[in-house]
């Protein structure tokens, strides 16, 4: 346990100073960190088993998957565990499918993974309907609430929040819309669980323990009763018949007590109003020193900030942020080393280079930021030279 130990030990710390890409994933938080050394020394055995190790095991994860339930709004049956929020989205898609084969409806803006999803099942015969959306990034919500009500509608995909610009979905009133035609709506909610309250509805949900400051490993698929879903592959009797092979108890844990920690700083208020007010000053102080800098999307997602600026390689400006202490990202994270361009700026028909998103974690202060303004001036200003931009009044 001294690499455990000393891992905990290291995460004093956190969050890391100059740190902003906290949607790709921040390192545990001080909840999961603590709960490392407990997790692993009563969390190792297979919980299927009868024996006494088994059964400790069974009971931590049993009160690990009530906890994250519950932040989820589900019950406890309800939730499974995966090995990411990727492979969460999939198992959510495929499986309906499968119980129900239909039309799929989804946003353009929605997560690659599901895109990409889409794109495998389209191939395959299966009908998608993708609603477009405005230039901050919201879906047209009566487009999409006609087009629930085709005959042959099988799911829904709609995310909470963009996870580029920060843009909020109308998830409710899509919600309501589905209910009505009687079509399921999976809900990516990785922007949202662990950050925001009250969690979205949904009648399949996506969270990931990255996005709260748990570990990687550790995607969640919640799937309301009594929503037809069937596997979509060969599985056992663990989770629900969801997923296979033994679950990850100690990192399931972990990232449980993360998420305990996690919520009580978004209840108190704490974690959104700070994340907010260090944004609202980057974003001021941006306006007043740098020209040909933008806001994209809607300030609703409290610890998102994307802006796009003018003149720029956004690999520049990624490098150099870093190079300064910043680690940012380009875009969203899963096509962040793509080389391609954003799906999300391109539906709202913005500028898709020269792009930075700002996330930061939970428990972000003054240090998060602190020079930013001053380290991203000097980084267009040297790119805009190089490229031989013109003078921007």
């Amino acid at each position: 346990m001294a690499g455990v130990a000393s891992a905990a030990a290291s995460n004093a710390a956190w969050p890391s100073p100059g740190f902003c890409d906290a949607l790709a994933g921040a390192g545990l938080n001080p909840g999961g960190a603590a709960a490392i050394a407990a997790a692993f020394d009563r969390g190792w055995a297979d919980p299927a088993r009868r024996y006494r190790d088994g059964r400790v095991a069974s009971m931590l994860l049993e009160a690990s998957r009530e906890s994250i339930a519950q932040a989820m709004g589900l019950r406890s049956p309800e939730v499974s565990f995966t090995a990411s929020a990727t492979d969460a989205m999939h198992r959510a898609i495929i499986g309906r499918l499968a119980a129900r084969p239909g039309t799929v409806v989804v946003s353009a803006v929605e997560h690659s993974a599901i895109l990409r999803a889409c794109d495998v099942l389209e191939r395959m015969g299966t009908p998608i309907t993708v609603i477009e959306v405005d230039a901050t990034g919201r879906v047209d919500d009566e487009a999409f609430a006609s087009a629930v009500q085709a005959t042959g509608v099988s799911l829904a995909c709609l995310q909470a929040f963009n996870h580029e610009v920060g843009t909020a979905q109308p998830v409710s009133d899509i919600h309501m819309a589905c209910r009505d035609a009687g079509v399921p709506l999976l809900v990516d909610a990785t922007t949202a669980i662990g950050r925001v309250v009250p969690p979205p509805p949904g009648d399949l949900l996506i969270a990931s323990a990255l996005t709260w400051g748990g570990p990687a490993g550790v995607g969640v698929l919640g799937i309301r009763s009594p929503v037809a879903w069937a596997p979509p592959g060969p599985v056992d009797e663990r989770e629900s018949g969801r997923v296979p092979g033994t679950p990850a108890v100690a990192l399931i844990a972990v990232a449980a007590r993360a998420l305990e920690w996690a919520l009580d700083r978004v209840r108190s208020h704490a974690d959104g109003q700070v994340c907010r007010m260090l944004l609202d000053d980057v974003q001021a102080d941006v306006r007043d020193r740098i020209a040909g800098v933008s806001v994209l999307g809607s300030p609703d997602l409290p610890y998102l900030l994307a802006l796009s600026c003018l003149y720029t390689s956004a690999d520049a400006l990624v490098d150099g942020l870093d190079a300064a202490g910043f680690a940012v990202s380009s875009g969203s994270s899963c096509v962040a080393d793509t080389r391609r361009p954003s799906h999300v700026l391109e539906a709202m028909g913005a500028l898709t280079q020269g792009n930075l998103r700002l996330t930061l974690p939970v428990g972000a202060n003054e240090s998060s930021v602190a020079g930013f303004v001053d380290a991203l001036a000097e980084v267009i200003a040297a790119d805009r030279a190089a490229l031989g931009a013109p003078e921007i009044d």
